[in-house]
C-alpha cells in the first residue's frame, strides 16, 4: 500500500508541476500577445489616417431623384413598387452606368418616409455583386446565404472545442427588414439562384450540419433555434442586370416586378458631363459637354472623361475644360463616337421611316427604301434575317425568321389590294447593313412598296410601325414607347402605330401619334398625293433657272 501511495503522490506532483509550468507560460505569453495586438492596432489607426481625395465619381453621385438623368419613367415605376404598404421584389434592366444602384438606394430612403411602409427607419441596404459571390459546394463559406462553422475547422473557438457547430449569417440575413441589392443578378451561379428562390419563398434561410445534435443540452439555445427554424431573411430583393429578360430564369422573373432603365442619349450624357465639371470646380462650355456626350457611352464614362480633362486643365493652372482637353481624352481613351441619328424629312418616293428595337431596349429609326423594276410580280427584300435558330435542352430548331414571314405577308396583302403587277418586281432594302428580324417592319415595307409602285411620295416627317396580315390589317407590336422616343430624338413630328398599341404610348411623346387598323389607313395617312411631288420638282427646277441663266452669261 505504501508503494501505491508513493506512486500516486509522484504522479500528482508531476501533473501539478506540468500544469504550473503551462500556466506560467500562458501568463508570460499574454503580455506579448497584448503587445503584438497593440502594435497592430496602431498600424491600423495610422493606415486609416491616410486618406486620398474623394474620386469625382463619388463626389457627383446622385443625392436625389432629380440628380438621376434620363430615368424618370423607371424611377416612377420603381417608387410605385417599393414605396407602398406591400413592397415587391424587383429586377432592374439596363446598360451599365445609368443610375440603377443610385436609384435603388434613393428609393429605399423614400420608402422609409412613405405612409404605411413596412420599412423601419433603420432598414438596411445591403449591396453585393453576384459576380463576386463565392460558390462552394461544401458551404464552408457563403457570403450570400451564410454558412455553418463546424468544429473541425480552424478558429472554431470555445464552442467548437465543445463540438458545437456555429451558424454564421450571410447577406440575406443582414438585409432582414430592408433591401438586398444584388448587382449583376444574371451572373449568379444556377445553384445559388435556386437557393435564392427558396429564401424569397420562405423568407428565411435554413442551415444544416452533421455535427448538430438537437438533444445536446450543451448547445446554446439560440443555435437550437437557428437549426430548427432558420435565420430570418425577410427582405425585398432589388436585382440589377445588363442582360435581357429572356436570359434570366423564368422562376426568378415570376417572383419579381420588372423595371427597365433606358440608355442615355447624347444630350442626357452631356448634362451629366456638365454637372460633373461644375461639381469638380471647372467651367465647361455646352459645346465641350456635347462633345463628351457624343463619345461617352454612359454617365460613368462621362464622369471619368471629365475627371481626366480636369486633370489636363489643372496641369496648366486653368479652371476651364477646353475642347482640346476633351479631344485628347477621347483620342487617348479610344472612345468610339455614338451616331447622332437625325432622320431626313424630305418627302421622297419609295422611302419611309420605320421604327425598330435593338440592344438593351433601345429604339431606332430605320430608313426603308423601295424601287420598282421590270420583272414577274415578285417582292424582294434585302437586309433581313433569313432564318433563326431556337435552342432548347432537347434539340435545336431552325425556322424561317419572323422578318421573312412578314415580307411574305406584305407581298400577299399588296396582291389582295391590287397593287402588285405581274410585269414589275419590287425591291425593298434596309440600308446600313444591320439585319432586321421581327414582324414590326411589315407596315413600313408595305408603305414603301406602294409608294414606289404608285409614285406617291411618303411624308418624310412621319414614322410607322406595325405588323401586317395577309388581309391588310395592322397588328400590334412590342417596344412602342422606345420606338416613339427614337422618332422624337430623330427630329420627326408624327408617328403611326397599331391602334391596339395606343395605350402603350407615353403620356408626353412630343409627337402626333395616329392609330392604324388597316394598311389602307396607313397609306391614306403617310402617302402624299403625287401632284405634290411634281409641284416640288417644278419648284426646284424653277429655282435653278436663274442660276443656269447666270452661268450662261
Amino acid at each position: 500500500m505504501m508503494i501505491l501511495f508513493l506512486i500516486q503522490m509522484a504522479v500528482t506532483v508531476v501533473t501539478g508541476i506540468y500544469f504550473y509550468t503551462q500556466l506560467r507560460k500562458e501568463k508570460r505569453s499574454q503580455p506579448a500577445t497584448r503587445h503584438e495586438g497593440a502594435r497592430e492596432m496602431d498600424k491600423l489607426r495610422q493606415m486609416r489616417a491616410i486618406r486620398l481625395s474623394e474620386p469625382l465619381s463619388e463626389h457627383v453621385r446622385p443625392q436625389s431623384f432629380d440628380d438621376i438623368i434620363g430615368q424618370r419613367e423607371g424611377i416612377k415605376a420603381l417608387t410605385a413598387i417599393l414605396c407602398g404598404s406591400n413592397p415587391q421584389h424587383v429586377i432592374i434592366y439596363g446598360p451599365p452606368g445609368i443610375g440603377k444602384t443610385c436609384a435603388a438606394r434613393l428609393v429605399l430612403e423614400a420608402a422609409k418616409k412613405s405612409p404605411g411602409t413596412p420599412f423601419r427607419q433603420d432598414a438596411p441596404f445591403i449591396e453585393i455583386d453576384a459576380t463576386c459571390v463565392r460558390f462552394d459546394e461544401r458551404a464552408i463559406a457563403d457570403p450570400l446565404f451564410g454558412s455553418v462553422h463546424d468544429p473541425i475547422y480552424q478558429g472554431a473557438g470555445s464552442l467548437g472545442i465543445q463540438g458545437i457547430p456555429q451558424p454564421k449569417p450571410g447577406a440575406v440575413t443582414k438585409a432582414h427588414g430592408g433591401v438586398l441589392f444584388l448587382d449583376e443578378i444574371g451572373e449568379l451561379h444556377p445553384i445559388q439562384m435556386n437557393k435564392l428562390l427558396k429564401v424569397l419563398e420562405d423568407r428565411r434561410v435554413s442551415f444544416d450540419s452533421a455535427y448538430y445534435n438537437p438533444e445536446d443540452t450543451a448547445v446554446p439555445r439560440y443555435i437550437h433555434e437557428v437549426f430548427k427554424h432558420g435565420m430570418p431573411a425577410d427582405f425585398r430583393l432589388i436585382g440589377a442586370t445588363t442582360r435581357s429578360p429572356e436570359e434570366l430564369p423564368p422562376a426568378l422573373r415570376s417572383r419579381c416586378m420588372e423595371v427597365f432603365f433606358r440608355p442615355l442619349d447624347i444630350g442626357e450624357v452631356s448634362l451629366i458631363a456638365a454637372g460633373a465639371a461644375n461639381r469638380a470646380g471647372y467651367h465647361m462650355t455646352q459645346a465641350v459637354a456635347k462633345l463628351c456626350g457624343r463619345y461617352a457611352a454612359c454617365g460613368r464614362d462621362a464622369v471619368n472623361m471629365v475627371q481626366m480633362a480636369a486633370g489636363l486643365a489643372q496641369m496648366e493652372d486653368r479652371k476651364e475644360i477646353q475642347s482640346a482637353d476633351m479631344e485628347f481624352v477621347i483620342q487617348s481613351g479610344h472612345y468610339p463616337a455614338r451616331p447622332e441619328q437625325l432622320a431626313p424629312q424630305e418627302n421622297r418616293v419609295g422611302a419611309v421611316h420605320g421604327l425598330g428595337i435593338y440592344g438593351a431596349h433601345q429604339g431606332a429609326v430605320m430608313e426603308i427604301e423601295a424601287v420598282v423594276v421590270p420583272g414577274s410580280g415578285q417582292l424582294h427584300v434585302n437586309g433581313i434575317v433569313e432564318e433563326e435558330e431556337l435552342e432548347s435542352a432537347a434539340h435545336t430548331l431552325r425556322r424561317r425568321s419572323m422578318a421573312r414571314a412578314s415580307a411574305e405577308n406584305v407581298a400577299a396583302a399588296l396582291r389582295v389590294l391590287g397593287y402588285m403587277q405581274t410585269d414589275r418586281d419590287v425591291h425593298i432594302n434596309f440600308p446600313g447593313g444591320a439585319p432586321v428580324d421581327g414582324p414590326s417592319a411589315g407596315a413600313a415595307m408595305a408603305v414603301a412598296a406602294v409608294s414606289a409602285l404608285t409614285g406617291r411620295p411618303v411624308d418624310g416627317s412621319c414614322a410607322i410601325t406595325g405588323e401586317i396580315s395577309v388581309q391588310g390589317y395592322i397588328r400590334p407590336v412590342g417596344g412602342v414607347p422606345e420606338k416613339l422616343d427614337a422618332a422624337r430624338r430623330a427630329g420627326l413630328v408624327r408617328a403611326c402605330v397599331p391602334r391596339e398599341n395606343m395605350p402603350d404610348r407615353p403620356e408626353d411623346t412630343g409627337l402626333e401619334v395616329y392609330p392604324l387598323d388597316t394598311l389602307q389607313m396607313a397609306l391614306d395617312r403617310v402617302l402624299l398625293p403625287a401632284m405634290l411631288q411634281e409641284k416640288k420638282r417644278d419648284a426646284a427646277a424653277a429655282s435653278l433657272l436663274p442660276l443656269a441663266a447666270k452661268a450662261a452669261d
